[in-house]
């Protein structure tokens, strides 16, 4: 099954997305945007920079577990992991964002 972004609406208007693998698990997720554009631009971001193995950045929490960011060409974050339970756990998720991301569809349910 493939992956796809959920874009949708906070309740205090801004916008934000969710990348979900195959198996409907949220794989990563996007910060708050003002605007719908913003959203949008934010999930071309994650498509055109999924596959770049360099574009991630491995890091831990304050408790000490282990997550992931997904940074743009200019070093600004487009998107974030799950806590997860080690290193091979967050390895994976990568992996799983590199499949997905690219070919995503995107469903709307911000309306």
């Amino acid at each position: 099954m493939a992956g796809k972004f959920e874009l949708k609406k906070a309740k205090d208007g801004q916008f934000h997305f969710n990348l979900k693998a195959g198996n409907g698990k949220v794989v990563l997720s996007s910060e708050l945007y003002t605007e719908k554009r913003g959203a949008l631009n934010g999930i071309e971001s994650v498509r055109k920079n999924a596959a770049n193995d360099a574009r991630y950045e491995r890091k831990e929490s304050a408790g000490g577990q282990p997550f992931f960011v997904l940074k743009a060409a200019n070093g600004e974050t487009v998107g974030r992991s799950e806590m997860y339970s080690g290193t091979t756990a967050v390895n994976r998720g990568i992996a799983s964002v590199k499949k997905h991301a690219p070919d995503a569809a995107l469903s709307d349910l911000s309306e």
